[in-house]
Protein backbone atom coordinates (compact mmCIF):
# COMPACT_ATOMS: atom_id res chain seq x y z
CA UNK A 1 0.00 0.00 0.00
CA UNK A 2 0.97 3.45 -0.93
CA UNK A 3 1.89 5.97 1.66
CA UNK A 4 -0.38 8.11 -0.22
CA UNK A 5 -3.18 5.64 0.09
CA UNK A 6 -2.57 5.06 3.64
CA UNK A 7 -2.78 8.69 4.78
CA UNK A 8 -6.04 9.38 2.30
CA UNK A 9 -7.35 5.90 4.77
CA UNK A 10 -6.43 7.41 7.66
CA UNK A 11 -8.11 10.88 6.94
CA UNK A 12 -11.45 9.17 5.96
CA UNK A 13 -11.15 7.09 9.10
CA UNK A 14 -10.93 9.68 11.20
CA UNK A 15 -12.56 12.55 9.71
CA UNK A 16 -15.35 11.62 7.37
CA UNK A 17 -17.23 8.40 8.79
CA UNK A 18 -19.94 8.81 11.54
CA UNK A 19 -21.63 6.25 13.42
CA UNK A 20 -25.55 6.22 14.17
CA UNK A 21 -28.39 5.97 12.49
CA UNK A 22 -28.90 7.05 8.86
CA UNK A 23 -30.82 7.02 5.64
CA UNK A 24 -28.92 6.84 2.22
CA UNK A 25 -29.57 8.68 -0.98
CA UNK A 26 -30.96 5.00 -1.95
CA UNK A 27 -33.58 5.01 1.28
CA UNK A 28 -31.19 2.21 2.64
CA UNK A 29 -30.74 2.43 6.50
CA UNK A 30 -27.22 2.54 7.68
CA UNK A 31 -24.97 2.35 10.71
CA UNK A 32 -22.62 4.65 9.78
CA UNK A 33 -22.07 7.39 7.07
CA UNK A 34 -19.53 8.39 4.75
CA UNK A 35 -19.61 12.13 4.71
CA UNK A 36 -16.22 12.25 1.49
CA UNK A 37 -17.02 15.61 1.59
CA UNK A 38 -15.59 16.38 4.83
CA UNK A 39 -12.33 15.14 3.21
CA UNK A 40 -12.57 16.01 -0.86
CA UNK A 41 -13.05 19.91 0.04
CA UNK A 42 -10.04 19.73 2.70
CA UNK A 43 -6.99 21.67 1.44
CA UNK A 44 -5.00 18.73 2.84
CA UNK A 45 -6.54 15.89 1.61
CA UNK A 46 -8.17 16.43 -1.89
CA UNK A 47 -4.37 16.31 -3.08
CA UNK A 48 -4.44 12.60 -1.99
CA UNK A 49 -7.88 11.71 -3.39
CA UNK A 50 -6.48 12.95 -6.15
CA UNK A 51 -3.25 11.44 -6.14
CA UNK A 52 -4.78 7.71 -5.28
CA UNK A 53 -7.93 8.52 -7.96
CA UNK A 54 -4.99 8.88 -10.68
CA UNK A 55 -3.43 5.70 -9.86
CA UNK A 56 -6.80 3.91 -9.91
CA UNK A 57 -7.52 4.86 -13.50
CA UNK A 58 -3.98 4.99 -14.73
CA UNK A 59 -4.44 1.70 -16.90
CA UNK A 60 -8.07 3.17 -18.88
CA UNK A 61 -6.41 4.18 -22.14
CA UNK A 62 -7.25 7.59 -24.28
CA UNK A 63 -9.37 9.15 -21.46
CA UNK A 64 -10.37 12.63 -22.44
CA UNK A 65 -12.02 14.29 -19.25
CA UNK A 66 -13.51 12.76 -15.82
CA UNK A 67 -16.58 13.76 -14.00
CA UNK A 68 -20.21 13.01 -12.37
CA UNK A 69 -23.00 13.92 -11.00
CA UNK A 70 -22.64 17.28 -8.66
CA UNK A 71 -22.00 17.79 -5.99
CA UNK A 72 -20.29 14.50 -5.32
CA UNK A 73 -18.19 13.99 -7.65
CA UNK A 74 -17.25 17.61 -8.48
CA UNK A 75 -14.30 18.26 -5.86
CA UNK A 76 -13.45 15.01 -6.85
CA UNK A 77 -13.17 15.46 -10.37
CA UNK A 78 -11.16 18.49 -9.38
CA UNK A 79 -8.39 17.01 -7.51
CA UNK A 80 -8.26 14.56 -10.36
CA UNK A 81 -8.14 17.21 -12.69
CA UNK A 82 -5.40 19.35 -10.52
CA UNK A 83 -3.15 16.41 -9.51
CA UNK A 84 -3.22 14.77 -13.48
CA UNK A 85 -1.83 18.45 -14.43
CA UNK A 86 1.03 18.18 -11.75
CA UNK A 87 1.78 15.02 -13.01
CA UNK A 88 1.69 16.26 -16.65
CA UNK A 89 -1.10 15.07 -17.65
CA UNK A 90 -3.98 16.22 -19.52
CA UNK A 91 -7.86 15.09 -17.97
CA UNK A 92 -10.19 17.74 -18.24
CA UNK A 93 -13.18 17.64 -15.96
CA UNK A 94 -17.24 17.72 -16.93
CA UNK A 95 -19.92 18.35 -14.51
CA UNK A 96 -23.74 16.68 -14.94
CA UNK A 97 -26.26 17.85 -13.21
CA UNK A 98 -29.14 16.87 -12.23
CA UNK A 99 -31.53 18.07 -14.43
CA UNK A 100 -30.83 20.10 -17.38
CA UNK A 101 -30.56 23.74 -17.26
CA UNK A 102 -33.73 25.19 -17.89
CA UNK A 103 -32.05 28.89 -18.90
CA UNK A 104 -28.60 29.42 -20.84
CA UNK A 105 -28.13 26.64 -23.08
CA UNK A 106 -29.99 24.43 -21.42
CA UNK A 107 -27.13 22.25 -20.89
CA UNK A 108 -26.82 19.19 -18.44
CA UNK A 109 -23.04 18.27 -19.06
CA UNK A 110 -20.84 21.22 -18.62
CA UNK A 111 -17.74 21.67 -19.70
CA UNK A 112 -15.45 20.45 -22.16
CA UNK A 113 -17.16 19.33 -25.88
CA UNK A 114 -17.28 15.47 -24.83
CA UNK A 115 -18.65 13.78 -28.47
CA UNK A 116 -16.65 11.07 -29.26
CA UNK A 117 -14.42 11.62 -25.97
CA UNK A 118 -13.79 9.00 -23.70
CA UNK A 119 -14.76 9.70 -20.23
CA UNK A 120 -14.47 8.52 -16.75
CA UNK A 121 -17.25 8.85 -14.21
CA UNK A 122 -16.25 9.68 -10.53
CA UNK A 123 -18.15 9.08 -7.08
CA UNK A 124 -17.18 10.18 -3.94
CA UNK A 125 -19.13 7.49 -2.22
CA UNK A 126 -21.20 4.37 -3.86
CA UNK A 127 -23.59 2.53 -2.63
CA UNK A 128 -26.46 1.63 -5.53
CA UNK A 129 -24.49 2.87 -8.58
CA UNK A 130 -27.52 5.41 -9.10
CA UNK A 131 -25.66 8.34 -9.56
CA UNK A 132 -23.17 6.98 -12.37
CA UNK A 133 -25.83 5.66 -13.84
CA UNK A 134 -27.68 8.71 -14.04
CA UNK A 135 -24.38 10.77 -15.12
CA UNK A 136 -24.03 8.11 -17.77
CA UNK A 137 -27.17 8.13 -19.47
CA UNK A 138 -26.79 12.44 -19.59
CA UNK A 139 -23.33 11.44 -20.90
CA UNK A 140 -24.44 9.40 -23.82
CA UNK A 141 -26.83 12.09 -25.38
CA UNK A 142 -23.96 13.98 -25.28
CA UNK A 143 -21.84 11.79 -27.37
CA UNK A 144 -19.18 10.39 -24.38
CA UNK A 145 -18.07 7.07 -24.90
CA UNK A 146 -17.71 5.55 -20.96
CA UNK A 147 -14.70 4.27 -20.13
CA UNK A 148 -14.91 3.29 -16.46
CA UNK A 149 -16.89 4.15 -13.36
CA UNK A 150 -14.02 5.19 -10.64
CA UNK A 151 -15.18 5.57 -7.13
CA UNK A 152 -13.47 7.15 -4.23
CA UNK A 153 -15.39 4.65 -1.51
CA UNK A 154 -17.04 1.67 -2.35
CA UNK A 155 -19.79 0.65 0.29
CA UNK A 156 -19.83 -2.70 -0.75
CA UNK A 157 -23.34 -2.80 -1.05
CA UNK A 158 -24.28 -3.54 -4.98
CA UNK A 159 -22.63 -1.00 -6.95
CA UNK A 160 -20.44 -2.58 -8.58
CA UNK A 161 -22.53 -5.40 -10.00
CA UNK A 162 -25.21 -2.70 -10.61
CA UNK A 163 -22.81 -0.91 -12.87
CA UNK A 164 -20.64 -4.03 -14.31
CA UNK A 165 -24.19 -5.78 -15.49
CA UNK A 166 -24.72 -2.36 -16.94
CA UNK A 167 -21.43 -2.78 -18.81
CA UNK A 168 -18.72 -0.93 -17.66
CA UNK A 169 -15.44 -1.46 -15.34
CA UNK A 170 -15.81 -0.56 -12.16
CA UNK A 171 -12.95 0.41 -10.63
CA UNK A 172 -12.78 1.68 -6.79
CA UNK A 173 -9.90 3.31 -4.60
CA UNK A 174 -11.22 1.92 -0.91
CA UNK A 175 -13.76 -0.73 -0.02
CA UNK A 176 -15.15 -0.59 3.84
CA UNK A 177 -12.32 -3.00 4.64
CA UNK A 178 -10.19 -0.34 4.03
CA UNK A 179 -11.51 1.64 6.68
CA UNK A 180 -12.47 -1.11 9.56
CA UNK A 181 -16.05 -0.86 8.28
CA UNK A 182 -16.79 -4.40 6.73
Amino acid sequence: MTDTRQQLIDHISNEAVFHGDFTLTSGKKASFYVDLRKVSLDHRVAPLIGQVMLDLIADVPDVFAVGGMTMGADPIAAAVLHQGAARGLEYDAFVVRKEPKDHGRGKQVEGPELAGKRVIVLEDTSTTGGSPLKAIEALKKVGAEIAAVAVVVDRNTGAREVIEQAGYPYLAALGLDDLGLA
